[in-house]
């Protein structure tokens, strides 16, 4: 498989490449040249397979040439050794829950695939490699313990200072070794311009060996497909589910989308956003416009101008209408959000977190104009991960799971700095 810009005025890599790279020297988005389909007969044997079997048949498309079957095989096992559970919460939705990785959030699996791909390549290579990456949350977490120790890697995470959760801000400050955290007095949209200013600096790319962990990078992005198969494995009904994604950089629902694509059924797709309503904003009008990033309570959607779109487009042959006939879009507030998670905790004893609540409200919106449909939405990180809402809402005092309590012991350690590119240029040329 190779990849191309979307920007198209950068030459064709290899997965390998693309992956070492991050981001095209044209500044545009890696994307496979072609969309691999799934065998024949694998849909119809799907619950009979493991979910290592699923995931090695799934990914092995997308690197083939480059990593060894058994190779592969072992960084699936290692990437998915959790559990994606497939919970009901009444007769029409029910929830996968992604959080029960290390890091408490669905972004683990990418982080973990990446890492172990990353490493793979870096085996015979001399040369420390920097992953710069940007987080609104869960990103940095889930970067920092895939790649923890991870010999000639070092990792720079840029966090909006303020603007993660108390439990985000310690898996991403509290890890040290070859974890660096730089707390941005900025938006998350200040974070991603800073690290997309660095990857395309001809000067800085010349001393710093510079690859990207946010979902721009394929080896980030290509892998979250995986939680739509082991969701269709569990799903009980006849007729193909109306998936719902709670979007803040639109990278997971683009991998839902590419797996549809690629020929799993998928009803239709729902992007739950918060008041950051890029996305909602241009389904209704056909003009796409990028915004200033809004804060929300669902912090990791807090995202004016999400990168992941554009392959969302390439993958509708950049057609409004074409997009419009498979994805819904709604733009839920505050107040709603916190509402629906005391009502659905109240009504059925489930606990979302802000981002799930989103995601459960958007989908229940919708299947009231289609009642003859079922669906799941995606719960992309565990309720503890935002208390103050939570408890709040809920009125339930949250335990600190064990996956981080260690965490608690530890200092925090995060380098203050400006949304300004020149400073975070001299800082990575003097420490990597």
């Amino acid at each position: 498989m190779q990849y191309y810009s979307l920007n198209n005025q950068s030459p064709v890599v290899s997965f390998s490449q693309a992956t070492i790279q991050g981001q095209a020297p044209d500044k545009g988005l890696y994307f496979p040249t072609s969309i691999p389909q799934l065998p024949v007969g694998f849909i119809d044997n799907i619950k009979n397979l493991s979910k290592e079997e699923i995931g090695f048949s799934v990914m092995k498309p997308y690197v083939s040439g480059e990593i060894p079957d058994s190779v592969l095989q072992q960084i699936v096992a290692e990437t998915i050794n959790f559990d994606f559970p497939l919970v009901k919460i009444d007769d029409q939705i029910s929830s996968l829950e992604l959080f029960h990785g290390p890091t408490l959030a669905f972004k683990d699996v990418g982080a973990r695939f990446m890492s172990r791909c990353l490493g793979y390549f870096s085996r015979n290579n001399n040369a420390k490699v920097t992953v710069l990456v940007a987080t609104s949350g869960d990103t940095g977490g889930a970067v920092a313990n895939g790649f923890l120790g991870v010999v000639g890697v070092e990792v720079v995470i840029l966090y909006p200072s303020g603007k993660v959760s108390p439990v985000q801000e310690m898996q991403l400050t509290r890890l040290g070794k070859n974890i660096h955290a730089l707390e941005i007095n900025g938006t998350f949209d200040d974070c991603q311009a800073m690290v997309k200013n660095a990857f395309v600096d001809e000067e800085l790319t010349r001393k710093v060996n510079l690859t990207s962990a946010n979902s721009i990078n394929v080896a980030r992005w290509l892998p979250q497909q995986l939680y739509y198969f082991y969701a269709y494995q569990q799903w009980q009904f006849q007729d193909a589910p109306v998936v719902c994604v709670p979007s803040g950089n639109f990278g997971n629902i683009c991998a839902g989308i590419l797996a549809y694509v690629s020929g799993l059924p998928i009803k239709q797709f729902i992007a739950a956003c918060n008041s950051n309503d890029a996305v909602p904003s241009y389904l209704r009008t056909g003009v796409y416009q990028s915004k200033d990033a809004v804060a929300t309570i669902s912090n990791a959607m807090d995202v004016g101008n999400p990168s992941n779109f554009v392959r969302i487009m390439q993958l509708f042959s950049n057609s409004h209408l074409e997009l419009l006939e498979k994805l819904t879009a709604y733009s839920i507030s505050d107040p709603i959000t916190s509402l629906t998670i005391r009502e659905v905790y109240r009504d059925f004893k489930y606990m979302l977190d802000p981002h799930g609540a989103v995601a459960y409200y958007a989908l229940h919106n919708y299947l009231q104009t289609h009642e003859n449909s079922k669906g799941l939405f995606l719960e992309t990180a565990h309720p503890v991960k935002f208390p103050d809402v939570v408890e709040r809402e809920t009125n339930v005092k949250l335990a600190i799971p064990e996956q981080v309590q260690y965490l608690l012991k530890q200092p925090k350690q995060s380098i203050l700095m400006d949304a300004n590119y020149e400073q975070l240029k001299e800082w990575l040329i003097a420490n990597c």
